[in-house]
């Protein structure tokens, strides 16, 4: 596997020789049979941004950055025979998109974004969606994506894709097209429903457990600017805000996207807030503003910063974490926001006075793709609820258990979980992500595509 080819180890920055001789002798020297890119390793400059994820920092035994498909093919052959673990990383937001000892494919160098025609746009999969967002401004065109600039293209399209235009034009994958794919063989394939269609579905809410999937052709949608803003509300009746916004969210047009936030105080400077962030897909304001008046007048609504913008705009970036950190975190969708959910989220907010709690309404075009159609399955919702607390790493167990234990009032009213927000591996995540009759069709493609579960560093669907 050991050969003259590709860009010689990068090695600038600091030195610690034995660190480096480890990886060497992990690593066999370095130097990759037909890979062209760029090879990591640990005491380079870049090394620890390829190794950094959200909420930990790897200590992997190199990073390679490729830059086509036959790039991935050779990483992929090269972590086979030295049995290194293999994680993929196309933006970053995820734990798994690093690990310890092993190899991280960084698809940060496949990141170009071109439009074709009929409004279809062919995206690298270490793209970011803010970048898309931004590169797609001079034709007028967005794609269903996410709401967090950095989050790469890969990653969020292979969960599903939840984002700012959900109810409007679906998920991300509803709007996709076609997926090029180096599988674990090193075989390049193109997924479409014409063309490996089995694989074409799996991939469309599995993640990465197929295949590394480097580029995808999306249908894009005409649009000149979006009215985006947030609605901030007195935190001290969150359960009438929730009732309130749930009202008027029933009656909106799908024009209308819309999450409430609840954060609790993180000391002095950064006070307990509730607010209603709310994007509508389209530059008419005078529609907009008539369809996001009814949450400006809820009670307790103190301000609002909501205006006529560009869609690249309304992509946030929130403050990752420093280092490695335990992130408890829980999400299950509802068929029905009704009351008592609500008041059952009411309490569990009040008991858990660390977590940020996220309702984020659905319903619109994602509801009506049949549920058997793509590998994400939870197509019957109205809402996605998320709780999230950030520990630090020697934070006593009984910590995470009071967490824990306070979902679980919420979380009886809840079915499935959205699979790209697990920032953890619990133990019922994946039966939570995919039905049975979904599990069952996923783990045959799993046998199919990748029977030696080579890409297990996931959300891992055992073959």
């Amino acid at each position: 596997m050991l050969g003259a080819t590709g860009d010689s180890p990068v090695r600038s920055g600091g030195s610690d020789s034995g660190m480096i001789d480890a990886a060497l002798d992990r690593c066999g020297g370095m130097m990759i049979d037909g890979f062209a890119g760029t090879v990591l390793l640990p005491d380079s400059d870049e090394f620890l941004m390829a190794a950094t994820a959200y909420g930990k920092v790897g200590s992997p035994a190199l990073a390679v950055r490729p830059t086509t498909a036959a790039d991935v093919a050779a990483a992929i052959a090269y972590a086979r025979a030295q049995g290194l673990v293999l994680s993929v990383r196309s933006g970053g937001h995820s734990p798994l998109n690093t690990n310890d000892g092993g190899m991280v494919l960084d698809l940060s160098r496949i990141r170009d974004v071109e439009v074709l025609e009929g409004n279809r746009v062919r995206l690298g999969s270490g793209a970011t969606w803010g970048g898309v967002a931004q590169e797609l401004i001079e034709y007028d065109l967005a794609v269903s994506s996410g709401d967090t600039y950095t989050v790469g293209v890969g990653g969020l399209t292979l969960g599903g894709g939840i984002g700012w235009l959900v109810r409007q034009h679906g998920l991300a994958i509803d709007s996709l097209r076609e997926v090029e794919v180096v599988l674990p063989s090193g075989a390049v394939v193109t997924a479409s429903e014409s063309s490996e269609p089995e694989l074409f579905w799996a991939l469309r809410g599995g993640g990465g457990n197929f295949g590394v999937a480097t580029r995808f052709t999306f249908q894009a949608h005409p649009l000149r600017g979006v009215v985006f803003g947030t609605i901030h509300v007195r935190p001290t009746h969150l359960a009438d805000t929730l009732r309130g916004w749930r009202d008027v969210m029933r009656a909106s047009p799908e024009e209308l996207n819309s999450t409430v936030y609840a954060t609790p105080e993180f000391g002095p400077e950064m006070p307990a807030e509730t607010k209603i962030l709310v994007c509508y897909g389209g530059a008419d304001q005078g529609e907009a503003m008539s369809a996001i008046r009814p949450l400006l007048a809820l009670p307790g609504v103190t301000g609002n910063d909501v205006a006529l913008t560009l869609f690249v705009e309304v992509f946030d970036e929130p403050s990752a974490p420093p280092g490695s950190i335990r992130i408890v975190d829980r999400n299950g969708f509802a068929r029905d926001f009704d009351d008592e959910l609500i008041e059952r989220l009411t309490i569990a907010n009040a008991a858990l006075d660390s977590a940020v709690l996220m309702v984020r309404y659905l319903r619109g075009a994602m509801n009506r793709v049949p549920a058997a159609a793509t590998a994400f399955a939870h197509r019957d919702v109205e809402v996605l609820v998320m709780s999230a607390a950030f520990l630090p790493l020697d934070a006593p167990d009984e910590a995470e258990r009071r967490i824990l234990d306070g979902w679980c009032v919420v979380a009886e009213r809840l079915t499935g979980t959205y699979g790209s927000f697990n920032l953890r591996a619990y133990p019922d995540v994946l039966g939570l992500a995919y039905p049975p009759a979904t599990l069952d069709r996923l783990r045959a493609a799993k046998r199919r595509y990748d029977p030696e579960n080579v890409l297990a560093h996931n959300l891992n669907i055992v073959p």
